[in-house]
């Protein structure tokens, strides 16, 4: 037997594709990105480690950028105004991502930046947080992941959401 075929019409169809994202995105496991890699061992530019033992307690705003991104251009300033505006708050750090040690130096010459930088060598923490968009933001709270993604243009509405 023959089904019939069934038209939509445009507006049916936008709403059809908008209701199957909805259910894809909904879908996906939250709590599988949302746990800090237990192994997390981070060298840091200037020496030192950032470890998952580090972001167990406490608040900690993370930014991931790369020199060579267009978006993060301007990525030193973003930073020096978070640690002016959630330093008593928050630790804040920035996390490169993918890039050589000399890569990033060469980037970070001639700007002073307070705040720490961790090399993200081979992308594993970023990948496994599923940060795909740089600059990317990672909040993390008592060693929960609190929110992870685009480090937004009004990022003070969103910390101040994550941080309290």
């Amino acid at each position: 037997m023959k089904r019939p075929r069934v038209r939509l019409s445009s507006r049916n169809q936008l709403a059809a594709v908008l209701a199957c994202l909805a259910l894809l995105s909904s879908a996906r496991p939250a709590a599988a990105a949302s746990e800090l890699p237990p192994n997390l061992r981070l060298p840091g530019l200037r020496g030192g480690d950032l470890t998952a033992r580090d972001l167990a307690d406490g608040a900690h705003v993370l930014v991931v950028w790369a020199s060579w991104s267009p978006r993060c251009r301007d990525i030193v300033e973003r930073l020096q105004g978070l640690d002016e505006r959630w330093g008593r708050r928050a630790h804040v750090a920035s996390i490169d991502f993918q890039e050589e040690r000399g890569a990033v130096e060469e980037f970070l010459r001639g700007k002073s930046l307070a705040v720490p930088v961790y090399l993200d060598r081979d992308g594993a923490f970023s990948k496994s947080l599923e940060v795909t968009t740089l600059p990317g933001l990672v909040v993390v709270r008592d060693g929960k992941v609190r929110f992870q993604g685009r480090l937004p243009a009004d990022v003070d509405s969103l910390l101040e959401e994550h941080l309290r």
